[in-house]
């Protein structure tokens, strides 16, 4: 099993340490460019949801972000200390009434660009999992 992590204080600007993050893992797992963006955009998102919503902006709070590989999965976990929320009864971004609204859409787009969306502790913790591909030909490049 492969496995990496990362710990960030709940600085928004700390959202580039989390790309470099998943650049430096696209290039040590080798997955390819059709799930990048949809890893980017997803892991990006619920880091910012920890940061934002989780730590409330609290510094001296964390977010911790791991990447373990296996089975032909990818599976991000990021958590945060926080309270935890209620995932279960989010408003419906797409519902007319929500259309306006300026927020609101993070949760619904992880479980759009991943294969799996897993809420844990109470909220305090997502799993993000993509299905790869295994090696066509075994070797690396």
């Amino acid at each position: 099993m492969n496995q990496v992590k990362i710990q960030i204080p709940s600085l928004i600007e700390n959202i580039r340490v989390i790309e470099s993050f998943i650049d430096n893992s696209k290039d040590e797992f080798e997955f390819e460019d059709d799930i990048y963006g949809n890893i980017m955009v997803a892991v990006t998102e619920s880091v910012n949801n920890a940061i934002r919503h989780g730590n409330k902006f609290d510094k001296d709070k964390n977010v911790y972000l791991s990447l373990q590989v296996e089975n032909n999965k990818l599976l991000f976990e990021v958590a945060d200390e926080g309270p935890g929320f209620d995932y279960e009864n989010l408003p419906d971004p797409t519902a007319p009434e929500n259309l306006e609204n300026p927020g609101g859409r993070g949760i619904f787009l992880m479980r759009n660009l991943c294969d799996e969306v897993n809420f844990l502790d109470e909220g305090k913790k997502v799993q993000l999992i993509f299905n790869i591909l295994p090696s066509q030909n075994g070797s690396s490049n």
